[in-house]
């Protein structure tokens, strides 16, 4: 079942959901955990039917694109996922809101390559490891945020997660030199030696150092001079 926590909803009923929701059902970042040696089969991923898609929103307007993939492994035993290890490539982020070879397409990639986001110069790199894998059951749900409305609210995790996911994955997530714990839903399918997976969910950018923007810092939302903190990612893997 998934719970979406809409603006209407008051304070006191949002931190009764909050309180009665086992830990394993919300999508948060956490700092670093330990990554356990994996038991069973390595499989190799498919950079080229794997990536990660992006979303980044601010009041007037918003862009998507991808982080393509460079490498990763993942461990199986049986059908079961037991860990995981993936690398993507900053410097090859592609932004598919923007006809390639224009001014704005070029100002808006060399923005996000500079200090001001993802610094790629000196941290050309992302990494996912994976550090648990536990059930989805019929009964979690997927807690959805606050945010503030506007013409181009982010997307909620319900709505980016898969449409049944069957696992909660938790890994570390290093960007920016930045090492912090994610945990959202994934359909994760193994069968015949090969892996698909599939995850939608939001970040807080300003936690990886991300902080051009900073909605906290706005004076006034009104005014819309601001980016959202939330980025939506999809990723999309395939091993075998």
């Amino acid at each position: 079942m998934k719970t979406i926590k809409q603006s209407g909803l008051i304070l006191a009923a949002a931190l009764m959901t909050f309180a009665c929701s086992k830990p394993a059902e919300t999508v948060e970042a956490t700092e670093a955990q330990e990554v356990v040696a994996s038991e069973g089969t390595t499989l190799t991923m498919d950079p080229a039917a794997s990536k990660v898609s992006w979303m980044g929103y601010k009041p007037t307007g918003q862009h998507t694109g991808i982080i393509p993939a460079t490498s990763g492994t993942v461990t199986v035993n049986g059908t079961e996922v037991t860990g995981g290890t993936f690398s993507f490539d900053i410097t090859a982020l592609e932004i598919h809101d923007m006809e390639a070879g224009t001014e704005m397409h070029g100002k808006l990639q060399t923005h996000l390559q500079s200090e001001d986001f993802f610094d790629a110069a000196n941290h050309p790199t992302a990494t996912f490891e994976i550090t648990s894998v536990e059930p989805f059951t019929a009964d979690d749900v997927i807690t959805d945020e606050e945010q503030f409305a506007s013409d181009n609210t982010p997307k909620a995790n319900s709505e980016l997660a898969p449409e049944s996911p069957n696992y909660w994955v938790s890994g570390n997530l290093t960007m920016r030199g930045t090492t912090k714990n994610i945990k959202f839903p994934a359909a994760i399918n193994v069968t015949d030696g090969a892996v698909t997976a599939k995850a939608g969910f939001n970040i807080d950018r300003t936690d990886w150092g991300l902080s051009y923007g900073d909605e906290a810092t706005a004076v006034d939302k009104a005014k819309d001079k601001f980016v959202y903190n939330s980025v939506g990612l999809v990723l999309d893997v395939k091993a075998n």
